[in-house]
């Protein structure tokens, strides 16, 4: 989608809002133009009958016919731009909360979204007005040259003469103030993401005293967001400024050459008068100038937009899972990441039921492995099977409802810690907690701390004030509270005790065994509870037995658990 189709799809998205704005639009427009002649016919039946009759009440009407039609303009425009925008944001959710690529590419920094998701649909969304006025634009301008050759030819003749300056002026204000906002949109989005970055590390920053050289390193885009904000004013200004030159000497052309048709009596006075209005109407940059810096400035707001829309979002099928035990195979497997390949023909099979730990060393693509399992990321070559159906060929509920997840770093969502658990079911709990979302969390070792909260389940989870390892067992509980056949653990007790890691991974290994278990371990006792370890090195499967083989046959293997290679447990 190109951003002018993006543009048009968000203006159309007002409905019958921004039919309303075009037909305020061409009422305010025929006012505009049609007042100065009132207005000159209203001064010349007072010079020449007396009265102004009906001529005045012409002109009333004309005025009020233009007040009632800008604030209706007004209040459309609003509403349009509030549709717009919001479809725009919806729009932009799919691609920033579906894991596509699970660190293979360089997707947008998080601050860079949060300003694409919120600053840039918020102007791009309100393009409905600007697009309306801006296609109404030209027509003042005609109108008064039309009026002006029906006043007299000669006036008409004199007033384009000088036309062509008022349209260069007007291009190279477009120009400029494109390239300006572009930039200036992307300078904040920078800015932003410096932002983000340092709120999420403050309490870092403030062990480590590096607060002032934080606020140097996320205000560094600041002098430049300044220099682009100074060049669209001085863009502005500059238009502005030649645009006082210009207007006025086309006026006093156009007003001498009047004159002399008055003297002449080819014109009356107020002919006169109407077409000074007039000249001033087709000339006047303030209303141009000002609808083509908004208009650039959309444009640049939805190509950010556009590009965000076009990062790839997951594709499902339409298949249901088939009945098994979650069996998982990766066959031929091969994903690559900024150009070099991580994984790489990874042949594996995992029986249902049974538990597989995923041993590398750092950098052998183990989170990567365990991504493409869960379909968080889908491979470049190579297929990965679930009970003998390709992951690629189910659909989204069936796929997610058959493989849960648990990271090292978890982040919870919902009102309370019990609805956090529970969604892991897919469901919000707001409530008290059921019976599922207790015995997860007592898989998880993480009952007791809980209860021992002054409002257990019910604690709102924005004031709870949780220790890494409680945060990652209540991620572990919100596994366990999953009811799919596959579960992959991505390090999920790395920020365990001993004693509380010997626990849960009791569970895991032992009291999960209705559900088929991949989990990347770093630890040597993780490895060892399993049924398979998995041997990543180099990006292939280097070998797959149970740990104590491997431990006791292979020196490499215990040097990536730190061990000495001559060392021998079993």
């Amino acid at each position: 989608m190109t951003t002018n189709r993006l543009l048009l799809r968000t203006t159309r998205d007002g409905g019958v809002w921004t039919v309303v704005l075009l037909v305020a639009a061409l009422v305010s427009t025929a006012g505009q133009i049609l007042f100065p002649a009132l207005l000159g016919k209203t001064l010349d039946a007072a010079l020449t009958e007396g009265g102004v009759g009906g001529w005045t009440a012409g002109c009333a009407a004309a005025v009020g016919a233009m007040v009632l039609a800008d604030a209706l303009f007004e209040r459309a425009g609003g509403i349009a731009a509030a549709r717009g925008t919001a479809r725009l944001r919806r729009s932009m959710l799919p691609p920033l909360l579906s894991w596509t690529a699970a660190g293979r590419h360089a997707r947008t920094a998080t601050g860079d979204s949060v300003s694409r998701l919120v600053g840039a649909t918020g102007e791009a969304g309100g393009v409905a007005a600007v697009l309306v006025r801006a296609a109404l634009a030209a027509v003042p301008a005609v109108g008064s040259v039309v009026a002006l050759w029906l006043i007299d030819p000669r006036l008409a003749g004199t007033f384009l003469l000088g036309f062509p300056a008022v349209v260069l002026l007007l291009r190279a204000f477009t120009r400029r103030i494109s390239d300006v906002s572009g930039r200036y949109l992307e300078t904040q989005g920078r800015l932003a993401t410096g932002l983000l970055e340092a709120l999420a590390g403050r309490r870092t920053i403030a062990a480590a005293g590096t607060a002032e050289h934080e606020v140097r390193r996320v205000l560094r885009a600041l002098p430049e967001l300044g220099r682009l904000g100074r060049a669209t004013w001085q863009a502005q200004t500059q238009v502005a400024g030649r645009s006082a030159v210009i207007t006025p000497l086309l006026e006093l052309a156009v007003l001498s050459v009047a004159g002399f048709a008055l003297a002449a009596g080819r014109i009356t006075v107020g002919e006169m008068l109407a077409a000074a209005q007039y000249v001033a109407i087709g000339s006047g940059l303030g209303m141009t100038t000002m609808l083509l810096g908004r208009l650039a400035r959309a444009r640049a707001a939805a190509e950010r937009v556009r590009g965000f829309l076009e990062q790839p979002v997951m594709a499902y099928g339409d298949r249901a899972p088939e009945p098994g035990p979650g069996r998982l195979e990766l066959r031929g497997v091969r994903v690559a990441v900024g150009g070099r390949t991580v994984l790489d023909g990874v042949d594996l099979t995992v029986p249902g039921g049974t538990c597989l730990a995923v041993v590398g060393r750092s950098g052998s693509g183990k989170t990567l492995l365990a991504a493409v399992a869960g379909r968080l990321t889908d491979p470049d070559a190579g297929t990965v099977l679930l009970d003998g159906v390709p992951l690629r060929q189910l659909d989204r509920p069936g796929l997610r409802g058959a493989v849960g997840h648990a990271f090292a770093r978890p982040v919870l969502f919902g009102g309370t810690l019990g609805d956090a658990i529970a969604r892991g079911t897919g469901a919000a709990a707001p409530g008290a907690p059921d019976t599922g979302t207790v015995l997860a969390a007592r898989a998880a070792d993480a009952d007791g701390f809980v209860r021992r909260l002054p409002d257990g389940y019910l604690t709102p989870l924005p004031t709870a004030a949780l220790s890494g390892g409680e945060v990652q067992r209540l991620g572990l509980a919100r596994a366990f509270a999953h009811s799919g056949r596959l579960l992959v653990l991505d390090d999920a007790t790395s920020s365990l005790d001993t004693v509380t890691e010997h626990r849960v991974a009791t569970v895991i290994t032992e009291g999960l065994k209705d559900r088929t278990r991949i989990v990347v371990a770093h630890r040597a006792t993780t490895a060892a509870r399993a049924d398979t370890v998995a041997w990543l090195d180099g990006g292939r499967v280097r070998r797959v037995g149970p740990h104590r083989e491997l431990w006791r046959t292979e020196p490499e293997y215990r040097r990536v658990f730190g061990a000495p290679a001559s060392e021998v447990r079993s």
